[in-house]
């Protein structure tokens, strides 16, 4: 059963804008790269960075919980450490996030941005080698464009993939076999991997990842349509490898990969 990888994405500030890549190093028992490094809290959420735990999403401002969060966009520049921001209505802000005073810059210019809709102060967070995953074990998002699409034809409406926030967008298996898949290896690209379990979809899908508008009950048609709230799996990657969109994604048969071909596109 092999699907291509259609496309790649990291989030490196947790529930803001996607960021495409052309290719990726995917390392041995390590998350995505430069994904979720950044969180920032709506309201004290017993975040400590110097004994870094797993906190839960609804504690930070997130499209599940703040669909206005959709309205910054964000690009993080991984050389410099610098955040892009922009949004209508708003000043452009360049902030390094490595220092507290860049922190303290976004944390403000997003104040500013989401207005009455913030819980408690803003603030940015990080630790070193931690992640603001939504399950404490979730290191790599995939998502099947194929379930995506059946869920597309139960509601008859389109459903933007990006929605689901994930790391690798793939293409050519059949839907929702991936629900049964816990335990499986797979190769994606020329990294090997393990299927850890199905994502449980909460609220951030229902949200217009551009117009920023809660405008879908995802999850609700999940549950109704297939008795299930699941879109997408973790992985743990067990073997290095680099990815890139073409490349297999596919049960291992040997151990090399063969050649690979073009995905469609996302």
């Amino acid at each position: 059963m092999t699907g291509q990888v259609a496309a790649l994405y990291r989030h490196p500030v947790k529930g803001f804008t996607p960021e495409r890549l052309e290719r990726v190093q995917l390392n041995a028992a390590a998350p995505f790269p430069y994904d979720r490094l950044f969180a920032v809290e709506n309201g004290p959420s017993g975040f400590d960075a110097q004994a870094p735990v797993f906190i839960p999403k609804q504690k930070f401002a997130v499209l599940a919980a703040i669909p206005a969060v959709a309205r910054a966009r964000t690009r993080y520049d991984e050389a410099t450490g610098v955040l892009h921001v922009e949004a209508p209505g708003q000043p452009d802000l360049a902030a390094p996030l490595g220092d507290a005073a860049g922190r303290e810059a976004f944390a403000q210019w997003l104040t500013r941005l989401l207005g009455d809709e913030v819980r408690g102060p803003l603030q940015v967070v990080e630790a070193p080698g931690h992640r603001f995953m939504d399950h404490p074990r979730g290191d790599v998002s995939i998502v099947n464009l194929a379930s995506v699409r059946d869920l597309e034809q139960k509601l008859g409406q389109e459903i933007d993939p990006l929605r689901f926030r994930a790391n690798i967008y793939v293409d050519g298996w059949p839907a929702w076999a991936e629900n049964d898949w816990a335990g499986r290896e797979l190769m994606v690209g020329w990294a090997q991997a393990k299927v850890f379990k199905p994502i449980v979809r909460c609220a951030a899908p229902d949200v217009d990842p551009h117009t920023a508008e809660r405008d879908m009950e995802i999850t609700k048609a999940l549950y109704d349509h297939f008795g299930h709230m699941f879109c997408g799996v973790y992985i743990h990657v067990t073997r290095e490898g680099e990815v890139a969109p073409g490349d297999a994604c596919s049960q291992p048969q040997t151990e090399t990969t063969a050649a690979t071909p073009q995905a469609g596109a996302l």
